[in-house]
């Protein structure tokens, strides 16, 4: 009698990360709607990883740029990595745990939102471009594998995929940036259509919370009394 083939491997570990993820994916509703209503104002959307994630990122700000589903304009979301000769002179020039903290200050405004790759959560260069990123008053957002980890903590909200398997870590991030498109372009028609003075805001960072299912970003409108939305 033959053991597990790996494939049975790979989808047990791929399906025993999928209950703890579907109760940490329910705050991509509340990512999507800031993140809509960031881009409809004019704001961006700065993404950046490593290795795998960093092909992740990429991933993500195309379908931002260009589309998910139906037509819409397009919005601005730039992958770090992607500029090669800024990420090469600068590796060179300041050091590899800059290539990202650099140009944060540089591409980065007051109110965007800077969304960073990490299965380990661990990596140098991320962590020094959320530093930039508080800096800078621009919110941060961690994709990671398990919690605790550094980048998770320094973040203002993070999503954990409960997995010691870090490709089925990355393949979750892929379902992630998926379902963060699906959310932003459904809410995109009422963050576009809405007065300049209405737009969501976030809750106080100062103290976030720990563990392995971080608190979401709430989200309420200018002079809105209706209950609060809460990931």
């Amino acid at each position: 009698m033959t053991g597990p083939t790996l494939v049975d491997c790979h989808l047990a570990n791929l399906a025993a990360a999928l209950l703890p993820y579907r109760q940490a994916a329910e705050r991509l509703s509340t990512w999507g709607t800031e993140l809509a209503w960031t881009l409809a104002r004019g704001g961006r959307l700065l993404v950046a990883g490593n290795g795998g994630s960093a092909a992740e990122a990429q991933h993500l700000t195309a379908e931002l740029v260009g589309k998910l589903h139906d037509d819409r304009q397009p919005l601005s979301a730039i992958a770090l990595h992607a500029e090669t000769s800024a990420l090469t002179a600068i590796g060179n020039d300041y050091g590899y745990d800059h290539i990202y903290a650099r140009q944060v200050r540089a591409h980065g405004r007051p109110g965007d939102i800077l969304l960073l790759m990490s299965t380990s959560g661990a990596s140098p260069n991320l962590l020094h471009a959320t530093h930039a990123a508080r800096e800078l008053d621009i919110r941060t957002w961690a994709l990671t594998g398990p919690v605790p980890n550094p980048l998770a903590e320094a973040c203002h909200d993070a999503l954990a995929i409960e997995s010691a398997d870090s490709q089925v870590v990355q393949e979750l991030h892929l379902v992630t940036s998926h379902l963060l498109c699906e959310y932003v372009e459904l809410a995109l028609p009422g963050a576009v259509a809405a007065p300049v003075g209405r737009a969501p805001h976030r809750v106080s960072t100062a103290h976030p919370r720990s563990g392995p299912v971080r608190t979401g970003v709430e989200v309420v409108l200018d002079g809105d009394t209706s209950p609060h939305m809460e990931a």
